[in-house]
């Protein structure tokens, strides 16, 4: 999910960062130690949220800290309008506001402050947005585009393909695959979100992608990483962006009026497959949902083998 930025006043906030809270009682310093843990434990896209949530909350304080006894229901009523003011959508700000929220109720457990119920009164539920998902028809127009001239373009054409062929796999599990992750024609890989281990039988579509685009130099498998040397999240957040904007011009050439990201392969390829009469369960199999999804209940009798027949099936027209 993708947050809109908040503006931020640097220098209001440096002007304004001297408080006169202690350290236990700051929720700044709080939700960094959160942040801290989390990107201990290896939840990096976790700690990220977080602390865009905190950079967004320092804005609308003006840098003045406070304690969790100040957090009262007029505050948080406040921060909300604050955000809207700012042009952040209900969904964003619902965003903010739960993260707020689990931080503040773990406050609660830790005994720093009795639980006043001060997001009773502001949005922290997800309104329905609109499905961004393609008929097969326009996806093969995606893939029919000739980009030859436009090397960049190609590449971010080629990337939604590809996770369009892997069922939908998350920009960051693509940049993250390793050339180890593919054996005997076999992709294996662990979903960043959930650690829900995913196996997907490799064809021919995705085959020709990889010979495309050598990336000798590292370990990766595709060159969304092209270096080793520490900035490799960086890397993957830059070519994110950077494909995401190039996808709305590829769409424009494709002659669709639609704002074209990478969520639209994923959302797609279970649109087509649910079209075609394949069970809800195995296309959440495909999607490698979590234990929370209602369908999970029905996975374990479901084989990847079925989940790659269907994959085949649909892969088989483009």
């Amino acid at each position: 999910m993708v947050q809109e930025s908040v503006p931020v006043n640097l220098d209001e906030i440096a002007a304004n960062f001297s408080s006169g809270i202690g350290t236990m009682d700051s929720v700044f310093n709080f939700i960094r130690r959160q942040i801290h843990h989390k990107e201990q434990i290896g939840k990096v896209r976790s700690s990220e949220t977080y602390r865009s949530m905190l950079n967004s909350f320092t804005c609308f304080r003006k840098g003045v800290d406070l304690t969790f006894d100040m957090m009262d229901g007029m505050l948080m009523e406040l921060y909300e309008a604050w955000m809207r003011k700012c042009g952040l959508t209900r969904n964003s700000t619902s965003f903010y506001m739960r993260i707020l929220r689990t931080n503040y109720k773990l406050a609660v457990e830790k005994g720093l402050t009795p639980d006043r119920h001060p997001f009773r009164k502001v949005y922290c539920g997800i309104d329905k947005t609109v499905k961004r998902s393609l008929p097969f028809s326009e996806i093969k127009k995606i893939s029919a585009l000739d980009l030859s001239r436009k090397p960049s373009m190609d590449f971010a054409r080629d990337m939604f393909m590809f996770s369009f062929c892997t069922r939908g796999m998350s920009f960051i599990d693509m940049a993250y695959l390793k050339k180890a992750d593919l054996n005997n024609g076999c992709l294996a890989y662990r979903r960043k979100k959930t650690g829900q281990l995913m196996m997907i039988e490799w064809t021919k579509q995705m085959q020709d992608i990889i010979d495309k685009y050598k990336s000798d130099g590292t370990s990766y498998l595709l060159p969304i990483i092209t270096r080793e040397d520490g900035s490799e999240r960086r890397q993957y957040q830059n070519q994110m962006r950077k494909t995401n904007r190039l996808l709305k011009d590829i769409a424009n050439r494709a002659g669709l009026p639609l704002s074209l990201s990478m969520y639209y392969a994923r959302h797609s390829w279970a649109t087509i497959a649910r079209g075609r009469d394949v069970p809800l369960a195995v296309i959440s199999e495909g999607l490698g949902h979590d234990s929370e999804t209602t369908t999970q209940i029905y996975l374990d009798s479901i084989k990847s083998s079925e989940v790659d027949k269907v994959n085949r099936m649909i892969l088989e027209g483009l």
